[in-house]
């Protein structure tokens, strides 16, 4: 028989990511609807596709405040840093200081927390999956 070797978590954290992008897109789109409204279907879309990518997330067995923590903040960091750059937005050095806390709060429930992916459908066992001697 295989060894069993636990299964990598770097595809939940590709979903979560893509979950993050998506919200910022939508986040970004939605201060842009105001001037192009055809930008509310790219608020539409980001939004639903961020839900459904960090559902996702949460069924391949990460830790729903890990989840949730590093979604939102990474989002909140991302959106401000964006909105900065893209539609001139105020980013003070307090709002700096403020999004570096975030980070450092996320990063201890990360580091405090033990996050287990689920396998795929196909996949025999819970936690491992099998590598065969061939």
């Amino acid at each position: 028989m295989g060894e069993l070797r636990p299964l990598r978590p770097s595809v939940t954290w590709l979903l979560l990511g893509t979950a993050i992008a998506s919200e910022v897109a939508a986040s970004l789109s939605l201060k842009g609807s105001a001037s192009t409204p055809a930008l509310y279907a790219v608020v539409v879309v980001g939004y639903v596709s961020s839900f459904v990518l960090l559902a996702q997330v949460l069924k391949r067995g990460m830790a729903l405040g890990v989840a949730y923590g590093v979604w939102g903040a990474a989002g909140v960091a991302a959106t401000a840093i964006a909105a900065a750059l893209i539609f001139d937005e105020a980013l003070t050095a307090m709002m700096g200081v403020g999004l570096a806390l975030i980070v450092a709060g996320v990063i201890m429930i990360q580091s405090g927390s033990r996050t287990t992916e689920l396998p795929d459908a196909h996949t025999p066992d819970v936690a491992t999956h099998r590598v065969s001697e061939h």
